[in-house]
């Protein structure tokens, strides 16, 4: 690997950060990556599917026998009455190509173990505990001042930094993500052993209740439903409040409620819809990711939207001479009519939920939706 001159601040080391990052590294850019949290989320949150299309940028980013080696592949999805009686089981597509599976079940933790790994594999320089607390820049060059007072010059910085990113409102990008009215419940539990896929079931005491493999002795489960107000909620409570409507459900809910007795291992989020409009950049600073576009988990597409990010912008910036406007703009111009399909097609089918619409087009609109997202981004 040649290296070059130019060097690229990434911010934030979750999923696309860390894989945009190898990436670069690949193309022999100089990469530093700072991460506000100390711990690098390494024992965060409870499991994560990754779409085919995922696991097509995994694939390229070297990462793709890791993942399988520690997660679970799924090519199917059985869809229950709440009872758990079953309705019907159907193939997913293949999103990432007919050699990759249609998708995978993977824990967070091990996802992120395996992407810290990476990043360290690759030469990136990393802080953690350590984030920005400002930037000027000029044509040339992007200059950051930490929040541990140390300063740095980069050619290109990348707001890697989620959801509520910082980077965005200090270069003024105002849009802001938006609830919709939905929240889910995520908790890791063991896997019966003839789980072999995704199993959704439909209305009951939840919007949606699901639950997927996520390695051989392991799968998530969750609970969409309508959004509370999350301060009236006791997170001591967690374990209770999945329990409580778990019981709703039948087959494999009986063993998952059993198994939901520690707080701590649940996870409860609104989900929200987030799309800049406008540019994605200022400058030389870009956003990828949660900092640009989110959506309710509807579709399973949240994590593959940010991959793609990373990889188109790594492709763009290892084969163009001109880390420029125009270049950014390209960028932007060639993710935001993918993205913008994934996140309105999500949010549809979670108003749908919301709205008990038992007439909804709901295979209809998903089946559109994956079908456009077998072509390359």
């Amino acid at each position: 690997m040649t290296e070059t001159r130019r060097t690229v601040l990434v911010i934030g080391g979750g999923t696309s950060g860390c894989v945009l990052a190898v990436l670069l590294r690949g193309a022999g850019i100089t990469v530093e990556l700072v991460e506000a949290r100390a711990d690098w989320n390494a024992t965060a949150g409870s499991g994560i599917t990754l779409q085919g299309n995922a696991l097509r940028v995994m694939r390229e980013a070297g990462l793709w026998e890791r993942v399988r080696e520690h997660g679970h592949s799924v090519d199917g999805v059985t869809v229950t009455d709440p009872d758990g009686t079953e309705v019907f089981t159907r193939r997913d597509l293949r999103t990432g190509g007919d050699d990759l599976p249609a998708g995978l079940g993977l824990g967070r933790p091990a996802l992120q173990r395996i992407l810290i790994e990476a990043v360290r594999a690759s030469g990136t320089r990393v802080g953690l505990g350590r984030t920005v607390a400002g930037q000027t820049q000029d044509a040339t060059g992007v200059d950051v001042s930490f929040t541990d007072g140390t300063t740095g010059r980069y050619d290109l910085v990348v707001a890697a930094d989620g959801l509520n990113s910082r980077t965005r409102e200090l270069i003024g990008i105002s849009d802001k993500p938006a609830p919709t009215g939905l929240a889910v419940w995520r908790t890791s539990v063991p896997r019966p052993a003839d789980v072999d896929r995704t199993h959704l079931a439909f209305g009951g005491p939840a919007c949606i209740a699901g639950f997927s493999p996520t390695s051989d002795t392991t799968m998530y489960a969750y609970l969409v439903e309508p959004s509370r107000d999350r301060a009236a909620v006791d997170p001591a409570s967690y374990a209770d409040e999945v329990r409580r409507l778990a019981a709703g459900y039948g087959g494999h809910w009986e063993g998952i409620r059993a198994s939901v007795t520690d707080p701590a291992q649940v996870n409860y989020t609104w989900c929200d819809r987030h799309l800049v409009e406008g540019a994605w950049h200022r400058g030389r600073v870009v956003l990828v990711g949660d900092a640009a576009h989110a959506c309710p988990p509807t579709l399973a597409q949240g994590a593959a939207m940010s991959l793609e990010d990373a990889a188109v912008l790594a492709e763009l910036l290892g084969t163009h001479d001109a880390w420029d406007d125009d270049l950014l703009t390209a960028y932007r111009d060639r993710r935001m009519p993918r993205v913008r399909m994934v996140v309105d097609a999500s949010v549809r089918i979670g108003q749908w939920q919301l709205d008990g619409a038992r007439d909804a087009d709901v295979s209809g609109l998903m089946g559109r939706t994956m079908t456009a997202l077998t072509e390359l981004p």
